[in-house]
């Protein structure tokens, strides 16, 4: 018998070497291919990163091929995440399989967190301490924020809620790095005149989920200066400017000179690119951002001064900023270099109004009266931003209840980040919070924040002490009240005032569209969320809107989502109950 079992294995083997031969013989043509054909196959992109890893452990030469810091890696890492790869300098040595794993991690580690803020805050507002598991985040936060970009980018209508909480999160995120970004700029020297650089700030920090950067609109604007320069060769094809290479800051004496460049500006910008200022439709935030004045190619008076400035200092004409009332404008030295001047030696440039240029009488027909002769002079870059930040929050101030008063709180943020000290701003802001009412059983620390305002105006303008005070009392009062409000809250669905609400908590409920269970554990007669929720979930295009009852559900994969019950065709049915009793077996929305 043992002599049969060694017969039989014997023969075993040279079968089982004819199987692996095609194999190994197959593994043997693919490494004696030529380098470049085997990095192509690898990077062809049907390979996924395990594949890569399972690859690179068969032999030596695939796994030098696949090298952490190697073409392979880096296309995983491309196809993967490419709104990343502008973060990454061509020369740089990146070794890509440990960004993979970095990425990777921070994905997972968002994911967690979003998923936390679904259970912990479906029924409030997100507290100002909501955030502190954000702020400790190890590894960059540029991954971080690019996995909730890619929540926010999921198809359709799915995973509403994490997407509500993924944009709160992102909000927050580059909002306090942009707000770091402007403090520091503004501690630069009184010579430092990046106007430019100023204004993408304050675009980016009322748009911090639009992919606004200086570079990107530096490029656009560079562009037109390119368009410009074409131009100015058919005027003049010796002139100075055509010289100039990117970056350079030199300036042009001659007045003649410095003429042909803004007859050449004012050619493309306002005849070729038709831009021009919004009359029709003046009183628009997007007419202040940067991005949006090269996009929609309109503006208001600063705005548009603003790309005219840069343009006419890149081709080396000197312009500067007027503050001018009502209507800002630039000013263009006629007067020789180091002589006195006063305001009749310069000529003022409308860019609002096509880059028309005017004298200083023009300049008082255009604002309808006579100004002093301080208004006509040049201001500096925090001036500048003061005006626009101000626009910004005279157009908060009319904004309505059901944009969450954003705009005006945006601008608050911004106006205070330059002046901390501005006393009617902070009873401003401490009276839009206190309107807010988000309160203790919500935010705690927000009331503290308005008392802590409060105080500090008290500091600095004691004559404030009336409307400190009344504000004082009255969010003293509200805590209290709240305090004594607080308590189990009992609804029945038997009482008359509740009767549409027709499921129970303790049903378990399936999801007709997307297939989830859930159990109901919570409801409202109607939506008790604050307007910004109802307009971010698009609660108002549902055939009943906010008016009909809502529920708090439990859904199998641990998150917590608040659905409105709809009508009977809606997108739940009711598969079970937990408990025993007459449960209705038909749809819920």
């Amino acid at each position: 018998m043992a002599a049969a079992a060694v017969d039989s294995a014997m023969e075993v083997v040279p079968a089982l070497a004819e199987e692996a031969a095609p194999e190994a013989a197959g593994l043997s043509c693919l490494v004696n291919l030529p380098g470049e054909v085997l990095e192509y196959i690898l990077c062809s992109g049907s390979l996924t990163a395990a594949d890569i890893g399972r690859v690179s452990s068969t032999c030596r030469r695939l796994r030098e091929l696949c090298q952490s810091s190697g073409k392979v890696w880096k296309e995983q890492f491309r196809v993967r995440w490419p709104s990343l790869m502008k973060h990454y300098s061509p020369t740089d040595y990146v070794n890509w399989l440990e960004e993979y794993k970095v990425r990777q991690k921070a994905g997972l580690e968002a994911r967690k967190i979003v998923a936390s803020f679904s259970k912990r805050f479906f029924s409030e507002h997100v507290p100002c301490n909501g955030f502190s598991d954000i702020e400790n985040l190890e590894g960059p936060e540029i991954f971080f924020e690019d996995e909730l970009v890619c929540i926010l980018n999921m198809e359709g209508r799915k995973a509403l809620t994490w997407k509500y909480y993924a944009k709160k999160i992102l909000y927050y995120l580059r909002q306090q790095k942009i707000l770091n970004n402007l403090k520091a700029f503004l501690q630069q020297p009184d010579d430092y005149e990046s106007y430019l650089e100023g204004a993408v700030y304050i675009d980016q920090y009322c748009n911090p989920l639009s992919d606004i950067s200086l570079r990107d609109i530096q490029a656009q604007i560079d562009s037109i200066v390119e368009l410009v320069c074409k131009t100015l060769r058919g005027i003049n094809s010796r002139h100075p400017s055509l010289a100039f290479k990117a970056g350079e800051s030199s300036m042009i004496m001659e007045i003649e000179l410095q003429s042909q460049v803004l007859d050449a500006m004012n050619y493309v910008l306002y005849d070729q690119l038709k831009f021009k200022g919004n009359r029709m439709d003046y009183y628009n935030a997007l007419n202040l951002y940067m991005h949006q004045v090269l996009i929609r190619r309109t503006g208001i008076p600063i705005s548009m001064s603003l790309l005219y400035l840069t343009i006419a200092r890149q081709l080396g004409v000197p312009l500067e900023p007027v503050n001018f009332p009502s209507h800002f404008l630039l000013r263009w030295c006629q007067g020789a270099e180091g002589a006195t001047l006063d305001i009749f030696d310069y000529i003022y440039i409308d860019a609002f109004g096509k880059g028309k240029q005017l004298t200083v009488k023009e300049c008082e027909y255009l604002i309808g009266q006579h100004v002093t002769a301080a208004l006509y002079g040049v201001v500096n870059v925090k001036k500048v931003l003061q005006r626009m930040v101000g626009n910004l929050l005279s157009l908060g101030k009319r904004e309505g209840i059901d944009q969450s008063y954003q705009l005006l709180r945006d601008s608050l943020d911004l106006y205070l980040a330059m002046y901390p000290d501005q006393v009617q701003l902070l009873l401003l802001q401490a009276r839009l919070y206190f309107h807010l009412g988000i309160w203790p059983e919500k935010s705690f620390c927000l009331v503290l924040k308005v008392l802590d305002i409060l105080q500090h105006i008290q500091t600095l303008d004691p004559g404030q002490h009336g409307a400190v005070g009344y504000l004082v009392q009255h969010t003293l009062e509200h805590i209290e009240r709240k305090k004594e409000e607080v308590g189990v809250e009992v609804k029945l669905r038997s009482h008359e005032k509740h009767r549409d609400v027709c499921y129970a908590i303790g049903l378990i409920m399936k999801h007709k569209r997307y297939g989830y269970n859930c159990v109901i554990y919570g409801w409202d007669p109607t939506c008790m969320m604050g307007h910004e929720w109802i307009r971010n979930m698009n609660v108002h295009s549902l055939p009943h809107g906010h008016h009909q009852p809502f529920y708090n559900v439990l859904v199998e994969d641990g998150s917590c989502r608040y659905a409105a019950q709809g009508p009977a065709e809606g997108t739940w049915v009711h598969p079970r109950c937990h408990h025993p009793g007459p449960g209705p077996c038909c749809l819920l929305p």
